[in-house]
Order: C-alpha cells, then structure tokens, then sequence
C-alpha cells in the first residue's frame, strides 16, 4: 500500500491531499530516511511524521485497505 493512502486509513493524517503534501515536504520519514507519497509500506516499517515542533513516531502493525473509525488504532503503536 502507498505511504499516503496508509497514513489517511490509519487516521494518522486526516486527508490524503495533506498525507500526500507532507511527504512532499519531506516531514514524513519512513524507517528514519525521508519517504515519497508512493512509498510502499508493510507491517514493521516506522513511520515519523514531522508537526511543526512535535514530531509523532509510530511502528505499522498491520495494513488494510479498509477499516472502520474504530479499528483504525489497530493497525499502528506509538512509539
């Protein structure tokens, strides 16, 4: 699955326009090293995504296409 529509399902990112605007910023890295919109990501990868002067790290345990608002908590762990 591409990075941005991964961090849209998750709910880390609400809009995938935004995920996908981030990465081409490059405050989104992906297992440390600055991740393209494209990137694909599997189960283990960490995902570090850059706020201003917060930054939120999370460990990808499972990727779906689909989820519900409730499980979306499921599929990552903050770190």
């Amino acid at each position: 699955m591409r990075l941005d529509k991964y961090l849209k399902v998750s709910r880390l990112i609400k809009r995938r326009t935004v995920a996908n605007e981030a990465c081409d910023a490059g405050r989104v890295l992906l297992n440390g090293k600055p991740a393209r919109a494209s990137s694909p990501v599997k189960a283990g990868d960490v995902i570090e995504i850059l706020f201003g002067t917060k930054s939120v790290k999370a460990e990808i345990l499972d990727v779906q296409e689909t989820v519900k608002k409730e499980g979306a908590q499921e599929l990552y762990r903050y770190l």
